[in-house]
């Protein structure tokens, strides 16, 4: 059977159904096509499941420490199996909410596995999808007018640390433990590996992270990575940075992971392996072959400014694309892509600076240019910053550790770099990212009389200093 429609989209992740929902909203007939379950890895096996685990975390943390806030809480355990089944409560209710959104706007949705056809009776162009099912239904070809590929990414492997699933495990397999190892090397000290290290130690399992890069989180300020570290380490989390795993060799429960650093070898001890070496494209067997779309050197689909492939009609968003990798990335470009098809971009005022967070404990988050990203582009900039310890609200809260630390640039007075590290700064800094959208200078934001006592007070001091007016610090 064949069906036509002006837009097929391919993955029903949070970039795929933003699009259908946008696209539906500018008058559009959409199919979505989805292989899995809707709400893709971050609804699943990334955003949300890691964030229930580190809500749990946090909880037990607080709870340990309550005598600090006058509270006698007694024995404290942790029960993997009940923060398990609150995780699987917490998706499925999120789920429920994805497909009833899809029903809300009339979006045909597909639940198979989508491949583009060259051109052939069906399109005279590539791009028509062929939808292929798991149970005894025929193949469905899908013929749309425009087609976006959001087709996501999957954990990418090492040869030498190949995932077994059972003792050398991704992120994902980490989602489906039935109990927590007594001791865990961490290999990759990017964001989703800094999580887990965070998450597993407040957990009371003794963590070991790997980097090869100079520094853990390599693509933030380093301020915020060299504060990161500091308190990392004092959770007892064990840090090498310019490190390489060799191999690893595994002894009935346990492993031993051969580690390189400054040319001496080190040989570490574990229960469990986690590589978490980034993410790579879902890409294959979709039939791109079939097509003109170029890969990049990195082997994702390359795309222009408008998120159109070298076949014009065909766009890709998301994870498949490469770049920063994010959920709320993926649907911002979702929405620009749909906006450009429709010709409706003039409408589509949605930018594309990239809010970077880290829902470690404590928390990072970032956005704009970094100090260094700043120098190297040659721009005269003022440096200060606010730290947590200035705020009333956060020694109310227990925990004024962290800065905010503000990078503007001299000339213009706009502000061009944020970056936070402190207790629920993830929270803190859409404020951050809209100044800058807004080209705000640093005395607009002071300006505002932020509330007292709040967290976001340091923000306003932060911009006071730059004009060394700060109040409180």
């Amino acid at each position: 059977m064949v069906k036509n429609y002006d837009l097929v989209i391919l993955g029903g992740g949070i970039g795929g159904y933003t699009s259908a929902i946008r696209a539906k909203q500018l008058g559009l007939t959409v199919a979505l096509v989805e292989a899995d379950k809707l709400g893709g890895t971050c609804l699943h096996k990334g955003c949300i499941p890691s964030k229930v685990f580190l809500k749990s975390a946090s909880v037990y943390q607080t709870i340990s420490k309550s005598d600090d806030f006058g509270i006698e809480s007694g024995d404290v355990g942790i029960h993997l199996g009940a923060i398990q089944n609150r995780k699987n409560q917490v998706i499925n209710t999120l789920y429920e909410g994805v497909k009833h959104l899809m029903k809300k706007h009339k979006i045909d949705i597909f639940d198979g596995f989508g491949r583009l056809l060259g051109p052939s009776i069906f399109s005279p162009v590539a791009g028509a999808v062929s939808v292929e099912f798991d149970d005894e239904r025929e193949n469905e070809v899908l013929v749309g007018e425009n087609v976006i590929i959001a087709s996501g990414s999957k954990p990418k492997s090492l040869s030498n640390l190949p995932f077994d699933h059972k003792f050398v495990l991704s992120s994902d397999d980490m989602f489906y433990l039935d109990q927590l190892p007594f001791s865990i090397v961490i290999v990759g000290g990017g964001v989703i590996g800094i999580e887990w290290a965070s998450m597993l130690a407040d957990f009371d399992v003794q963590v070991t992270v790997v980097e090869a890069a100079s520094s853990i989180l390599p693509e933030f300020d380093h301020d915020l990575s060299n504060e990161l570290r500091n308190r990392l380490q004092k959770k007892g989390i064990t840090i090498y940075e310019e490190t390489k795993v060799r191999n690893y060799k595994q002894t009935n429960q346990t492993l031993s992971v051969e580690i390189e650093n400054n040319a001496e070898t080190i040989n570490l001890e574990a229960e469990r392996l986690l590589v978490s070496v980034g993410r790579e494209a879902n890409i294959e067997q979709i039939g791109l072959e079939n097509t003109s779309i170029q890969l990049t050197e990195s082997n994702t689909i390359k795309v222009n400014e408008n998120y159109q492939t070298k076949e014009s009609h065909i766009y890709a968003i998301g994870d498949c694309i490469g770049g920063a990798q994010l959920a709320h990335v993926a649907g911002n470009e979702g929405k620009i892509a749909v906006g450009h098809l429709a010709n409706q971009l003039e409408n589509e005022l949605y930018s594309k600076l990239v809010v970077g967070c880290v829902y470690s404990s404590p928390e990072v988050a970032m956005v704009g240019l970094t100090e260094n990203e700043a120098k190297q582009q040659g721009l005269d900039i003022i440096v200060k910053k606010c730290p947590f310890s200035a705020i009333g609200k956060a020694h109310i809260n227990g925990d004024y550790s962290g800065f905010i630390k503000l990078i503007v640039d001299r000339q213009s007075k706009d502000v061009i770099g944020v970056h936070m590290i402190g207790s629920t700064v993830t929270e803190l800094i859409s404020e951050a990212g809209l100044s800058m959208i807004l080209n705000a200078e640093a005395s607009e934001i002071a300006s505002l009389a932020h509330p007292h006592p709040s967290l976001s007070e340091a923000f306003q001091e932060a911009s006071l200093s730059i004009d060394d007016q700060m109040i409180h610090g």
